[in-house]
């Protein structure tokens, strides 16, 4: 065949929302998603997932899923109209299979398109192992030491008290979900470090927008869900199409039905995350300190822009004499902000911190990563909705910088610590090698006000290509570097930390600081931003070491929690979930039951 010709994108059925979910003739609802292209073995498995349906719980492995030797969908639509059944999408471990590769793959692929490069595994590795009945548990996990995503099944009563499966790889949202952690986790990987009460929301909250606006992108959903609020017709009510209208019907409607089948997994997340009414101090209650409840603000600031977006985008449509609208026009404005505001969040992560990241840093970089790529926000007004939306919690951009745009990271602060020096190191090997990146930043150490005597690394390199809506393309190169200090606690107050005293810090164990940033720049080779969590902040570490100290971090105390399946910290972190945050008092409460963490500490310190 001419490669030329071959096909860049293949269409796949999956599992739309959740196999409860049901369309108006009570089947489940479906749809065929788009993932990239690829020469598929059995598993599936391709050049980034594979599929290995094993079962620990029954130690049998089943019969792997085979592409078609035409590349069709061996679950889509036949020539005489035939669909996959409901007996097919719950007992026939082959779609199982179909569905977590779909969804994972197509979840990797927008965050690709969105950050304009390759993403990679946390664990070096190319392939993900996914294992769609990993055990008997109703649980889903991703666990970086297995390389891998794990769903479990388990049995519950259905209405009619008979006993009935519920598959967590059936759950869209889950497996977007767990998806997600496992990409963030290859972005930035001290995100999973113990540190402030942001940073330990944060892996929760950003995989369930992802999920949530995944899901919500996805066109036959949003279909359903104005058809079930509004009836199956052709036109809906225009007044009904306000930001509380669709608050509180197909948003309110789509998190409640993600969590019905999957509450033992999930928790009821999503649907609290829709009901949390804004309040400015939310984030100061004690209930909003425990980092599921914390992650659902987080969910809650973008689910309000994207009420918002839409409901303004409506009131400009056209309406017949009689006020209504045509719901595919409602539809399609709905699924095209899910898929921009998705964009948004993920892009957002390149002009993070590397360390102790904080909702008010992820706001910015927000403003940021959609500035740099549509400096013209006229047609949806993104920034302006999320800046408000945000507002409304409480939380204010970390940026100060007062430029034309409040909130968005400024240029490099020079002043009083020198100039940037750039002919000391060469551009073409900046934009892909870690020890000539390292070269300047040591170079620049001085002008980056980096801390003297600390280990420092360049962890990453990222060349990055975006295409704006109006074909503007910005090339960045994106580095990241961490600065680690291990101290003896009594050497805290000779470099200008607070130590929070022996109550809090055994004296016998040794303390790690850390700090970091991330380097921004442009196609010149020229640095745009250095946003940045600095040693140097000692208000901000001094801060961390007192949040640590009060969640009983330090005390190593709590047994070990008895699991019928092997947990990562995801996992562990998920079965908390489930069961309503309850917490313990010792230990990294960021990982409810991880004893032995590898990382000490995180820094925040952002100017």
């Amino acid at each position: 065949m001419d490669n030329r010709h071959s096909p860049r994108t293949r269409k796949l059925t999956v599992v739309a929302q959740d196999p409860s979910v049901r369309k108006a003739d009570g089947s489940i609802l479906t749809a065929c998603v788009s993932v990239p292209y690829e020469d598929m073995g059995e598993g599936p498995t391709g050049y980034r997932v594979q599929v290995v349906d094993f079962d620990a719980s029954s130690n049998s492995l089943m019969k792997p899923w085979t592409p078609r030797d035409d590349g069709a969908d061996p679950f889509g639509p036949t020539a005489a109209g035939k669909t996959v059944t409901d007996a097919e999408i719950l007992g026939d471990p082959k779609f199982h299979q179909q569905n977590v590769y779909a969804i994972v793959m197509r979840t990797l692929a927008r965050f690709e398109l969105a950050l304009g490069r390759r993403v990679s595994w946390s664990f070096g590795g190319h392939q993900l192992k996914v294992a769609p009945h990993a055990f008997t548990d109703a649980n889903a996990f991703y666990s970086k030491e297995d390389e891998g995503l794990f769903f479990g099944y388990f049995a519950t009563p259905d209405a009619k008290g008979k006993a009935k499966t519920i598959f967590s790889c059936l759950s869209h949202d889950v497996v977007a979900h767990e998806t997600s952690h496992a990409l963030l986790d290859g972005l930035r990987e001290r995100y999973t470090d113990p540190s402030s009460p942001d940073q330990a929301a944060f892996h929760e909250g950003f995989s369930d927008i992802v999920a949530l606006l995944s899901v919500f992108s996805i066109k036959e959903v949003i279909e359903q869900l104005v058809h079930r609020d509004q009836g199956n017709k052709k036109r809906v009510a225009g007044d009904w199409l306000t930001a509380k209208g669709i608050a509180e019907g197909p948003l309110f409607a789509l998190a409640k039905e993600m969590g019905q089948e999957m509450a033992q997994v999930r928790g009821e997340a999503l649907r609290h995350s829709t009901e949390l009414q804004p309040r400015k101090g939310i984030l100061r209650e004690a209930e909003f300190m425990e980092p599921h409840r914390r992650g659902e603000v987080l969910v809650a600031a973008v689910l309000g822009a994207l009420t918002t977006i839409w409901a303004d985008r409506i009131s400009g449509l056209a309406k017949d004499a009689d006020g209504t609208l045509d719901v595919a026009r409602v539809v399609d404005e709905g699924r095209v902000i899910a898929d921009r505001l998705l964009t948004m969040c993920i892009r957002a992560l390149d002009y993070c911190p590397p360390v102790h990241l904080t909702f008010a840093d992820y706001l910015s970089a927000l403003l940021t990563a959609d500035r740099e790529v549509n400096p013209d926000d006229e047609r949806f007004h993104l920034r302006d909705h999320i800046r408000s939306s945000f507002g409304s919690f409480g939380i204010a951009p970390a940026s100060k910088y007062g430029g034309a745009e409040a909130g968005v990271w400024g240029e490099p602060v020079k002043e009083d610590h020198g100039d940037i020096i750039y002919d000391r190191t060469h551009f073409e090997p900046m934009q892909r090698d870690r020890d000539e990146v390292f070269r300047f930043i040591w170079e620049n150490r001085k002008a980056l006000r980096l801390r003297v005597g600390a280990f420092t690394r360049v962890q990453s390199v990222r060349p990055c290509v975006r295409i704006g809506e109006d074909g503007f393309t910005l090339r960045e190169t994106v580095a990241e570097y961490v600065q680690i200090l291990r101290l003896d606690p009594d050497e805290l107050a000779e470099l200008g930390y607070t130590d929070p005293g022996e109550k809090v810090l055994p004296r016998d164990r040794e303390v790690f600081m850390y700090g970091g940033g991330v380097l921004i720049f442009d196609e010149y080779g020229r640095l745009k931003f250095h946003v940045h969590n600095r040693l140097n902040n000692t208000t901000r570490q001094s801060e961390r070491l007192k949040y640590l100290g009060s969640i009983g971090y330090y005390e190593n105390l709590r047994p070990k929690r008895k699991s019928p399946a092997k947990l990562s910290p995801f996992g562990l972190l998920h079965l908390t979930r489930a069961l309503n945050g309850t917490r313990a008092r010792a230990g990294c409460e960021c990982h409810p039951g991880l004893e032995h963490h590898t990382h000490d500490l995180d820094d925040d310190g952002t100017e």
